[in-house]
């Protein structure tokens, strides 16, 4: 990573952090930040840190722990990534790139670490299509950065209007902070996507998530929510004891694996959509595209 001043950052240049309070958080050195990605619609993907300082309780990324070794609970570890190498420009000719696909890039710690920052900053000469995914309004603070991008994204993800729920679900930004975040970036010039993400069956109300944001939100994202692993029955039993009514429509997706209400709502969004003339993406069949996309790049 490279200093304003033209030096070099490495993991000596902070402090370390071990002791925090909230998180457990160490800076590491790695070799590259570009990953070769999966993701149906990127070509790379960028990770600043392993692990979220967000704790979403139905986060699919908490798979990561099989692979960095990890043993703490998920949402209280963040490992940060610094890198001496800059980023190759040239690998990402006509590419797509996105920050980040199992972090936030834009987590409570990149306000002291800025290596999004730093990262955003290699990126805007790149002739390249970038996206940014977060939960943060912190992403404001590099408006002057991502004003300069040639072809820029920045999605917000929101699946809810209600501030309680989401209070239960995560530790990122309010819902009123999400949506004003929205409104500034799409009044500074800046392209805005709403990732309506996770669907929650019966609880997300995606119509008045898109009736509360549709006057600064050029494109909108869905996917649902896919419940595996250890945050199965976290969610379930959340579910359970708070929206006790849907008990048995949530047994019926989660434990007896039926897709009738996922078909059924893929058709909603769609006439919905088509009749508003909403620009959107519907990403319910998120694992398959992955998977379509592995068995693809395998013959490439």
């Amino acid at each position: 990573m490279r200093l304003a001043y033209g030096g070099t950052l490495t993991a000596a240049s902070f402090e370390s952090s071990g002791d925090d309070q909230r998180m457990k958080v160490n800076v590491i050195e790695v070799k590259d930040y570009l990953t070769k990605s999966n993701l149906p619609a990127s070509d790379y993907v960028i990770n600043p840190y392993i692990g979220c300082s967000h704790a979403c309780k139905y986060c699919y990324a908490c798979f990561m722990k099989r692979f960095t070794g990890h043993t703490e609970e998920w949402g209280t570890f963040l490992d940060v990534k610094v890198c001496k190498k800059p980023i190759n420009l040239k690998r990402l000719v006509n590419k797509n790139v996105i920050l980040s696909s199992v972090t936030d890039c834009y987590n409570m710690y990149e306000e002291k670490y800025r290596v999004t920052r730093d990262i955003i900053e290699q990126l805007v000469d790149a002739d390249c299509s970038v996206g940014i995914a977060t939960k943060s309004k912190l992403v404001l603070r590099d408006i002057d950065l991502l004003k300069k991008f040639k072809d820029l994204k920045v999605a917000m993800s929101i699946n809810t209007l209600d501030e309680k729920f989401r209070k239960d679900m995560d530790h990122a930004s309010s819902i009123a902070d999400r949506i004003a975040t929205l409104k500034e970036l799409h009044h500074q010039g800046i392209y805005t996507v709403l990732f309506i993400s996770p669907i929650f069956p019966y609880i997300t109300d995606f119509i008045s998530i898109i009736e509360a944001t549709n006057e600064f939100v050029e494109e909108y994202w869905f996917e649902n929510l896919n419940l595996r692993g250890s945050y199965k029955k976290v969610i379930l039993d959340y579910v359970f004891e708070k929206y006790p009514e849907y008990a048995s429509a949530y047994q019926a997706i989660y434990v007896k694996g039926q897709k009738d209400y996922w078909e059924a709502l893929a058709l909603e969004i769609e006439d919905y959509c088509r009749e508003k003339g909403i620009k959107y993406i519907n990403y319910f069949y998120h694992e398959q595209l992955v998977k379509e996309k592995i068995e693809k790049n395998k013959f490439s």
